[in-house]
């Protein structure tokens, strides 16, 4: 995976992003230890879920699949770390208009269990 900013979202109501502004917006997730120690919890996050596969980790960028349960459809999640203590996140439906709001659900589920390990963690 490139290390390359996020891309932005398309005109579609099938993707979120914490660098977009309005509707498509999702807060970015944080953390107050290291960058290397938020880049395992979130990949122990992401390994914990069901139809994801990682595509890339590459310089401060991490990729995910997920890929849907009845038809195959797959949504692209991208997180980039960015100083300090924020991680950038873009989810968005490959094909389709609509996504039904499972790209924002998805993020939030992922935000969720990230602030859960950091409780974990300590």
């Amino acid at each position: 995976m490139a290390d390359e900013p996020l891309a932005p979202c398309p005109a579609s109501p099938n993707c979120v992003s914490s660098l977009m502004v309005g509707e498509m917006h999702v807060d970015p997730l944080t953390y107050s230890d290291t960058a290397d120690a938020a880049r395992q919890r979130l990949l122990a996050v992401l390994a914990g879920m069901e139809r994801a596969t990682l595509v890339g980790k590459g310089g401060r960028n991490v990729g995910v699949e997920f890929r849907s349960a009845v038809f195959g459809f797959i949504d692209d999640v991208e997180f980039r770390f960015e100083p300090p203590g924020q991680i950038q996140v873009r989810s968005a439906s490959r094909t389709g208009y609509y996504d039904f709001g499972v790209n924002r659900r998805r993020v939030e589920a992922i935000r969720d269990a990230f602030a859960a390990s950091s409780q974990t963690t300590r």
